[in-house]
C-alpha cells in the first residue's frame, strides 16, 4: 500500500478527531476540525450508515495510528510483530517503537512543525545522531543519543524557522531539548504515561489477533 498523498485533513474528519497532521494550523480556527465536523463523503449515504461493528472500531484505531506517524501497512505489521515478541504489553511496546522512529523524536523536540515535515527534514540529510548525519526516518533512536542540525543545515530559512519557536517548545519527558543549540538528547525511553497519541492500543492488538 502506497503512503496517502491526498488532503491529510480529510483523515481528520474521517476520525472526528485531530490528529495534528498540520502542524501549527491544527491550533488555530482554520483546523478543518473546526471547521467541519463531519466525516468526508456522501452525506445521504452517510446518515444510513449503521452503529461501527467491533471490528470497525478495531480497524479505525489502527489507521489512526497508521496516520499520526505516517507509517505504511506493511512497517506497521512489523512493529506490531516485533512488539509481540518482547516480554512487555504488547500495545506499550508497540507505541514505544513508533515513538522512537528519528522522525517522531524530531517532531517531538520541535523541530519540526509535523512529523511529516520531520521525515522530509531526516531524509534530506538536515539531522545528525551522536555527531553523525542520519538519513533514515524509520531509525530507533536509543538512550543517550543526541539529535543534532547540521551545521551546513543551520544556514537555511528553515533551521531559522524552527530555531525562532524552540524556546516555546515542551517536550516530553523522556527528551531533554537545549534550545540555545539546537539539540536534544534521549534521556530514558518513553513510558506509557508519556505517550499522548490517544491511540487505544488494546483495539490494535485484537484487530491483527483476529487475522
Amino acid at each position: 500500500m502506497a503512503r496517502y498523498t491526498g488532503p491529510v485533513c480529510r483523515l481528520c474528519r474521517a476520525q472526528s478527531l485531530k490528529l495534528f497532521l498540520k502542524g501549527e494550523r491544527c491550533f488555530t480556527p482554520r483546523c478543518a476540525i473546526e471547521r467541519r465536523k463531519s466525516p468526508p463523503g456522501d452525506k445521504s449515504i452517510m446518515q444510513r450508515r449503521r452503529r461501527v461493528s467491533e471490528h470497525g472500531m478495531q480497524l479505525r484505531e489502527k489507521q489512526k495510528a497508521r496516520n499520526i506517524y505516517g507509517v505504511l501497512e506493511k512497517q506497521f505489521r512489523k512493529y506490531l510483530e516485533k512488539a509481540a515478541r518482547s516480554r512487555d504489553v504488547t500495545g506499550t511496546m508497540l507505541m514505544q517503537l513508533l515513538e522512537r522512529r528519528l522522525d517522531n523524536v524530531v517532531y517531538r523536540l520541535g523541530f519540526s512543525d509535523s512529523r511529516a515535515q520531520a521525515r522530509q527534514t531526516v531524509r534530506h540529510g538536515h539531522i545528525k545522531i551522536n555527531g553523525r548525519r542520519a538519513s533514515i526516518p524509520s531509525y530507533q533512536v536509543r538512550q543517550g543519543d543526541v539529535v543534532t542540525w547540521r551545521d551546513q543545515s543551520k544556514e537555511t530559512g528553515l533551521f531559522k524557522n524552527v530555531s525562532a519557536g524552540l524556546e516555546r517548545k515542551n517536550p516530553p519527558n523522556w527528551l531533554k531539548l537545549n534550545p540555545d543549540v539546537a539539540s536534544g538528547e534521549v534521556i530514558s525511553l518513553p513510558e506509557p504515561d508519556e505517550i499522548d497519541s490517544g491511540v487505544d492500543t488494546r483495539l490494535i492488538v485484537e484487530f491483527y489477533s483476529r487475522r
